[in-house]
């Protein structure tokens, strides 16, 4: 697994999962992420440092009010229970995505788990939550626009990237999408440009560690040549 350091997971499947078990939606999503603390544990044995997942895209805020709301108390129970995991195994923590559309005492949350871990490493999670990878290309234009609107012609893809709200974070080597869809949804549109893909029929509940550590395997006897 050398080869594969950061991965990338686009988490597909929790309502189909509910749905073929006779259970409710929700019971689905807590499923899902449960499933996710077992993926970290997975990828920190086989030697990856950072996984960026995506939990919930803007277009998710179009669905049922009381499963966005489920959600989103999901997603602060998560927080809440994994955050000593978190500082145990030196896991640094990252939030991205747009907070205007989070309940209101969901940021105070992300903003202690990011503090109370962001000295610690190596290894990294980040979510995305209410994310969009096309909105971020935008904020980051007017960032970029406003640090080196003077001087275009000496910027940098590297100077843009540092304008991204995932600046800081590698891009990912593999990203794994469950579900069966063949697609990135909006998913990292940037920073996925030479990073290796691998769908799955599997949905997300149903991941065993036996298929993710087969799928990394794969991916590391990929020749990546960047363009070259």
């Amino acid at each position: 697994m050398s080869q594969i350091r950061t991965i990338g997971i686009i988490m597909d499947g929790n309502r189909r999962f509910a749905k073929e078990k006779g259970l409710s939606a929700f019971e689905g999503h807590r499923r899902g992420a449960e499933k996710l603390r077992e993926v970290l544990k997975w990828s920190r044995a086989v030697g990856v440092h950072t996984v960026i997942a995506y939990a919930f895209s803007t277009e998710n805020l179009k669905r049922n009010k009381m499963e966005v709301s489920f959600l989103f108390k999901l997603f602060r129970q998560f927080l809440k229970k994994e955050i000593e995991t978190l500082v145990a195994d030196k896991t640094i923590f990252r939030c991205v995505g747009e907070r205007k559309f989070l309940p209101t005492n969901l940021p105070a949350d992300i903003n202690l788990a990011e503090a109370r871990t962001k000295n610690l490493g190596p290894h990294t999670l980040a979510l995305l939550v209410a994310y969009g990878g096309r909105a971020e290309i935008l904020e980051a234009a007017k960032v970029f626009a406003l640090r080196h609107g003077g001087n275009l012609a000496t910027a940098t893809e590297s100077d843009f990237s540092h304008c991204l709200a995932t600046a800081g974070l590698p891009d990912p080597d593999l990203i794994i999408r469950t579900g069966g869809e063949n697609r990135l949804s909006n998913f990292l549109p940037w920073q996925s440009v030479y990073s290796e893909l691998a769908f799955t029929l599997t949905l997300w509940p149903a991941l065993t560690r036996e298929e993710f550590t087969a799928i990394l395997r794969e991916a590391a006897t990929r020749e990546r040549r960047f363009g070259r």
